[in-house]
Parts: structure tokens; C-alpha cells; sequence
């Protein structure tokens, strides 16, 4: 499997994977077969017309299941039928000189939310819809720390998806990764909902606050694409695959996708104005690198919270509210766990090895 080459291991904020971008493929490895981790599949062995599915019973014992009927199971499949027929088409290629990944139909204006390390610094786009008809993108806007960006076509008969809240979902809740991994058009896997809340850090250093963990299969090329439950409604946009780091390679089972709320947050500013002028996210105001103690404070930003607290270049970070930050990486994850308007104490050490312990009041990550 080709990977985007782009991409570099972070650790997440729980130590069981590293996380790589999936954004782009080189065009030309379709036929690379996607890793998608294995599962029993005992309840294929029996009769159809007694047993189709076998899933865990809520609240059971260990080893005990709980068995669907074949009518059940068949109005399970019909459903995912249906929802992939309704949302397929609102499901595009986006295409840069240096990959590509997937994008969603935001309107019928042609506005198509996708990542922004998918459209990386390119300003047009090749589109393709679900329908083989190609397009000339063009780029409205794109903000980093929360990895979305918009793009605009111009093309008749549009099917913007719907956007879900996503804060009615629940853990176990079946979901569809939609999008185009290793370049094969209009591909979908199927999982649940395996966790919600996580705060994940990207290659780039900007840390996703309120990622959705999922076991559907997410591979290069699904970023931008759409998570969708069993109401054909977006929930999510992929972004992040696991990777294991003693083994090397994909984590099976283990992907994250943005929010849909914090994804329509972002794309109504960047459709608005071209930009984002409210966040929502915490902002320390400093430029930050690995030193060997922990993370050094490189520049501060004139009349930002740090400066304002006292923070000054050259100090190392050693703690925020008690906890040890060893890296840069800590740091970011820990202040994006915050709000705007928050105060957190903070430790650091001087350059003349005396310490000291501030109060900053975080401010708002601007544009």
C-alpha cells in the first residue's frame, strides 16, 4: 500500500498507534489491494435463512451473542444499500500534481468540503464527480488546525450530502467510510463508531480536538470523504489512519474522522469570507520547538496571552495545570483541549535555570 508521502508518525493521546495522513495516493496504484483488518465471521457459516449476523449482546456475559434473523440482518444491508445509493453521488475525486483524496458536495453552489492537507498549497483542482463528469476546482479557502478546506466548481445538477450532528452519536453506532482510497472511485467500508472526543495530533502539528474514532477501513486516498450513518447523513470526514508503531504499517480497525459539526463550523466561515475569524480554539500566542528539556518557547507573540502573562522567548514549558509537557506535541494537545477565555497555569524554566509559574488566559486561534 502507497501512502502519502507527505505523511510522519505522531503519537496520539492514548500510546497505542502512530497516526499518518491519508490524503493523497500516487496516481496510478489502484490496484493495490487495501489492508482491512479480519473479523469472525461465524455467522456467514450458518444457514441464511436462520442466522445472518452475529454481534456482541448488550450487557451479555462473555461469549454470549446476540443473533439476528435473516429479516433483520437483510433490512440491515438494505438500508446500507440505500444510504450509499443517496450518497454517492454527493462523493468527489479532488486531484493536485501531488495526489489525490476525496471531497463532499456542500451545496448546490458547488462549494465541496474536503481536508486541507488533501488541497495542500494547490489553488485548482481537477474534480471528479461520482458520475465521471470532470471539473475545474478552485480554491475558497483552507484552515490548518482543523484540517478542512473548501473548494468551488461550476456544474449543473449538483447533490449536496446532508450534514448530521454529530453530537447525537454513540459509541456502536454503524457507520460508512465513503470516499476514493488508492484511487478507486465511489469505494465504502462499513464499521461503528469505536470512540468519540479523541484529541489526535496530525504530521503537521495541529491537534484535532474532537476527532471520531471508527472501524470502518480508512486508506490514502479517503481523506476529505464522508462518514455517514444509517440515515445517509454526514457524521464525519475521514482524516487520520493508524499506524503501528513496533510492527510498521496500518493499524487495522483503528481511523479517525473530524466531526461533522466542527466541519460545518469551519466550511460556513470559509464559504462566508474565505476565511475563519472565529475558531473557537485556545491560543497561546508562541512559536514553539523540541528543546532537550522539553518544549522551548521561540517567539511570542506581541500583546498574545502568553506575552501578556510574562512568558518570554528562551523559557522551556515544563507543566501545564500539573501536567508534564516533554515535547512540543504534549503542549499543543493540552492547550487544544481548552477554550478560549480558559486559564492555565503554566511552569516553565528560564534560560538562566530558575523556574517560574504563570497564569495565562488563552486567547483565540486566529485565521
Amino acid at each position: 500500500m502507497i501512502l502519502d508521502t507527505r505523511r510522519l508518525s505522531r503519537r496520539i493521546t492514548t500510546p497505542i498507534a502512530s497516526l499518518i495522513l491519508i490524503g493523497a495516493v500516487v496516481a496510478g496504484c489502484a490496484s493495490a489491494a487495501p489492508v482491512r483488518p479480519t473479523s469472525a465471521t461465524a455467522a456467514s457459516q450458518a444457514p441464511a435463512s436462520n442466522i445472518a449476523a452475529v454481534l456482541p449482546a448488550a450487557g451479555s456475559t462473555p461469549g454470549t451473542s446476540l443473533l439476528l434473523s435473516g429479516s433483520a440482518a437483510l433490512a440491515l444491508q438494505d438500508q446500507m444499500v440505500a444510504v450509499i445509493k443517496q450518497v454517492s453521488p454527493s462523493v468527489v475525486v479532488i486531484e493536485t500534481s501531488a495526489g489525490l483524496g476525496s471531497g463532499i458536495i456542500y451545496d448546490q453552489g458547488g462549494d465541496i468540503v474536503t481536508n486541507a492537507h488533501v488541497v495542500g498549497t494547490a489553488t485548482s483542482f481537477k474534480v471528479t464527480l461520482s458520475n465521471g463528469k470532470i471539473y475545474t476546482g478552485t480554491l475558497v479557502g483552507s484552515y490548518a488546525p482543523d484540517d478542512i478546506a473548501v473548494v468551488k466548481i461550476s456544474a449543473p445538477g449538483l447533490t449536496p450530502a446532508t450534514f448530521g450532528n454529530s453530537a447525537q452519536l454513540a459509541v456502536g453506532d454503524f457507520v460508512l467510510a465513503m470516499g476514493n482510497p488508492l484511487g478507486l472511485q465511489s469505494s465504502v467500508t462499513e464499521g461503528i463508531v469505536s470512540a468519540l472526543g479523541r484529541q489526535v495530533s496530525e504530521p503537521a502539528g495541529n491537534a484535532l480536538p474532537d476527532a471520531i474514532q471508527t472501524s470502518a477501513a480508512i486508506n490514502p486516498g479517503n481523506s476529505g470523504g464522508a462518514l455517514v450513518d444509517l440515515n445517509g447523513q454526514v457524521v464525519g470526514i475521514p482524516t487520520l489512519a493508524a499506524t503501528d508503531p513496533q510492527l510498521g504499517g496500518a493499524a487495522g480497525g483503528i481511523g479517525f474522522a473530524i466531526s461533522s459539526n466542527r466541519a460545518k463550523v469551519i466550511a460556513d466561515q470559509l464559504i462566508s469570507g474565505g476565511k475563519v475569524t472565529n475558531s473557537g480554539r485556545a491560543y497561546m500566542g508562541v512559536q514553539l520547538r523540541d528543546g532537550t528539556n522539553g518544549a522551548t518557547i521561540m517567539a511570542v507573540t506581541s500583546g498574545g496571552p502568553a506575552g501578556k502573562a510574562g512568558l518570554a522567548v528562551g523559557d522551556v514549558v515544563l507543566s501545564v495545570d500539573g501536567t508534564l509537557t516533554p515535547d512540543t506535541s504534549t503542549l499543543i494537545d493540552l492547550i487544544a483541549g481548552h477554550h478560549p477565555g480558559d486559564a492555565v497555569t503554566i511552569k516553565v524554566q528560564h534560560q538562566d535555570g530558575t523556574t517560574g509559574t504563570y497564569t495565562v488566559t488563552l486567547g483565540q486561534l486566529p485565521s
